[in-house]
């Protein structure tokens, strides 16, 4: 069975102090977090990519990164392809003054004439490990109707250097997502967490890192979901369509099920320039442990 990833880079070239997050090199030849995820994603047995960028940043996008993805993914009989979040991309008029895209559920749209197939959604920008993306590949072979969300144990996805957002999973004796509550601020706080408002997290609990597993049908479910979007926003200025708001929007009136994937994966990301040295103190470790091979991809079964 074909299966898709789609990398939402639209973002490329938001910045944190210091450089672009999303084309720091992490690894010990100048890799970028974006080579873990193609090549995580090969190996698991996608064998079709399709980044989410923006026409202005194409070009940059197509040099630092794209060119490269192709080589790689054509060694492995796998496409790259691309589609293009826009402001514009609506059939109403854009509101005046409104200066960003529609969200993430808008970005995952722009992809979809490539998703005829099951496929699994990430952020560009972090790095997820490599059992996620075989569990979750995983699963779409095996399940036709579900989708899934891969969820990361709170502690592995901290940050020492400051207070993250976390979408906390709540979940039933199934399996299955019961609630996603988005929570910010949040901190390790010896054996537990806080978050704002001085609310108490379980480190055990588990999250979602927008890691996602979506059957084609939930396609349809997006695009009418973002039409009623458009036609009911609050400030047009600055409301976005987001993946896991209407996922659970979805989930509390009983139109999906989705299955939490466990992941004991330590996340990665620049959240904080501070983050940095330790980011790349750990994939120097995966290196260590034999993850990954000095040559990234040459693990990679060629075609």
């Amino acid at each position: 069975m074909n299966t898709a990833l789609v990398i939402m880079a639209a973002g490329l070239g938001s910045r944190y102090e210091g450089g672009i997050k999303q084309i720091t090199p992490v690894g010990p030849s100048g890799e970028i977090i974006i080579d873990y995820s193609v090549h995580d994603a090969l190996k698991a047995g996608f064998n079709r990519i399709v980044f989410v960028i923006r026409k202005d940043i194409e070009q940059d996008f197509m040099e630092a990164i794209g060119h490269r993805m192709e080589t790689v993914a054509a060694k492995q009989g796998a496409e790259i392809c691309y589609a293009y979040q826009s402001l514009d991309a609506i059939d109403l008029p854009v509101p005046e003054g409104r200066t960003k895209p529609w969200g993430t559920g808008q970005a995952v749209l722009a992809a979809a004439e490539y998703l005829d197939m099951p496929y699994m959604v990430i952020n560009a920008d972090d790095y997820y490990g490599v059992d996620a993306f075989r569990t979750v590949h995983d699963f779409l072979l095996a399940n036709h109707e579900d989708q899934a969300v891969a969820g990361f144990i709170l502690k592995n996805t901290l940050s020492a250097n400051g207070g993250v957002t976390r979408g906390i999973i709540e979940v039933n004796d199934q399996g299955f997502v019961t609630d996603i509550a988005e929570t910010k601020d949040i901190r390790k706080d010896g054996d537990h967490a806080t978050a704002a408002g001085g609310k108490t997290l379980s480190l055990d609990a588990h999250v979602s890192m927008n890691m996602w597993g979506f059957q084609p049908a939930y396609t349809r479910l997006l695009q009418e979901g973002f039409d009623a979007f458009l036609h009911s926003m609050e400030n047009p200025l600055t409301d976005e369509f987001l993946l896991p708001i209407f996922t659970n929007k979805l989930i509390h009136e009983d139109k999906v099920k989705v299955k939490v994937l466990e992941s004991h994966d330590r996340w990665f990301g620049i959240t904080y320039k501070e983050d940095l040295p330790q980011v790349l103190r750990d994939f120097a470790a995966l290196y260590q442990q034999g993850i990954y091979e000095p040559d990234l991809y040459s693990d990679l079964k060629k075609q």
